[in-house]
């Protein structure tokens, strides 16, 4: 058994040698963009077709299995969504699963999944707000091994705020991103 593990060990050490001095397993970075956010009004109030826009930055990671394509990417962005009284302004911390398909060294495709939490900074009388959870559905592309530029949408998988106790909403949100990896 000792001699299984040893030589198990010593063929993922070779494996990792092997890889060219330019696939890092970690990258740091900083992201920004624009939030367009639609508030979706519980019972069809009107107020569904109003948009509005916002922005959002903070720095971020991403983890990835060099050969695979497959890696995980996080951030910690401050993040504003909403308008007027209803203009929600707190921390994003999305998480998402990363397929990338390389087309040669210097660009890529890439399509990522996964949870968003959202935790409101500001709180007002008027309205109750919370923290909430919602799911990322996002593409993009890897220009010069360093620059991303994305789509993502959020879907809120709870209301983002009530109205008093009656009237709940959701906050659907287009994310146009841009991101610089170190």
């Amino acid at each position: 058994m000792k001699k299984n593990f040893s030589a198990f060990m010593i063929a993922v050490c070779c494996m990792f040698m092997a890889m060219p001095a330019q696939a890092q397993l970690i990258k740091w970075g900083v992201k920004g963009g624009v939030n367009m956010t639609k508030i979706d009004w519980d019972g069809g109030i009107d107020g569904n077709k109003q948009n509005s826009t916002g922005f959002f930055i903070g720095p971020m990671a991403e983890i990835t299995i060099p050969i695979v394509g497959l890696g995980v990417d996080g951030a910690l962005l401050y993040s504003q969504k909403g308008e007027n009284e209803l203009k929600q302004q707190g921390f994003e911390v999305p998480v998402n699963l990363k397929y990338t398909i390389g087309l040669g060294s210097m660009l890529g495709v890439y399509l990522a999944a996964g949870p968003d939490f959202y935790f409101d900074l500001k709180k007002k009388d008027a309205v109750d707000r919370k923290a909430q959870v919602g799911l990322n559905l996002g593409a993009g592309v890897k220009l010069i091994q360093h620059l991303q530029i994305g789509v993502n949408y959020q879907i809120p998988l709870g209301d983002s705020f009530k109205v008093g106790n009656a009237i709940g909403a959701k906050n659907k949100t287009w994310q146009v991103s841009a991101a610089y990896l170190f």
